[in-house]
């Protein structure tokens, strides 16, 4: 992950030292040997962190993504909310019996997209559609709809083999906004960031997936991947949420309980 620091008066400035060499237009910086090891370690810790507990990326009541890193402090995690201040969460969820016994790529363990024992249309549609993600663009998506702490937890990594072309879509009601994403380095790097929060933002809003239902939220921020993924990569990539998305219909209103 790369971060935005921000200048203000009340940091002091500190000097670092100059490079030797001049950087020219076809240059290339040499990294310090600490600071390349570094740079993966901690790409494999932001991107496993997701799975020790909530799974829940986006903490925010008005779409805007938050960052965190996490450090194991005596057993347990502890969350540190970059950029806005410090929150402490303590987590630590694994329960690999409520994955499913056959693979699929949406794990429905709150119930959102089935009734019981019955698949509701929307999951099977997302399932083909995930399907052709990967099959067309070589990137995995996966879905796991859960209502914190009843979740798999760091079960789904090996389940669903987790790498770094894989979205992790977590569909988790508990704070508020139903979407939240973990995206591997190399989806990182296709993608800008403000697509993520923007999606958040429309789709995962309260008012949204309350009017609409959780499931109508899901289908809906599946399909705007979908469509991102699809688009060349360029400066203007996946500007629009919605774009080429036929407006989806009406399902009730659906206040959970």
């Amino acid at each position: 992950m790369a971060f935005i620091q921000y200048s203000s008066p009340c940091f002091r400035t500190t000097s670092f030292p100059t490079l030797s060499v001049p950087i020219r237009a076809s240059s290339r910086l040499s990294l310090p040997i600490t600071f390349r090891k570094w740079v993966p370690d901690f790409r494999v810790k932001s991107l496993n962190w997701v799975f020790s507990g909530a799974l829940a990326l986006t903490l925010s009541a008005t779409g805007n993504t938050t960052l965190f890193t996490l450090e194991l402090q005596n057993g347990a995690y502890e969350a540190n909310i970059l950029g806005v201040g410090f929150a402490e969460a303590k987590v630590g969820v694994n329960k690999p019996e409520l994955l499913p016994r056959e693979f699929t790529p949406v794990i429905d363990v709150a119930g959102f997209l089935s009734d019981g024992q019955t698949v509701k249309p929307q999951e099977k549609r997302l399932i083909q559609e995930i399907s052709d993600i990967e099959k067309d663009t070589g990137f995995k998506l996966r879905v796991l709809a859960q209502n914190y702490p009843d979740t798999p937890g760091l079960a789904i990594k090996d389940f669903w083999q987790v790498d770094d072309r894989t979205i992790v879509f977590v569909a988790d009601p508990t704070f508020g906004n139903i979407l939240n994403f973990n995206v591997g380095d190399s989806v990182d790097l296709d993608i800008p960031r403000s697509f993520w929060s923007r999606l958040a933002g429309k789709y995962g809003n309260m008012f949204y997936w309350k009017e609409k239902g959780e499931d109508a939220s899901i289908e809906a921020a599946v399909m705007a991947i979908s469509n991102c993924l699809r688009e060349p990569v360029g400066p203007n990539n996946c500007s629009e949420v919605d774009k080429g998305q036929l407006e989806l219909p009406f399902v009730g209103i659906h206040i959970p309980l």
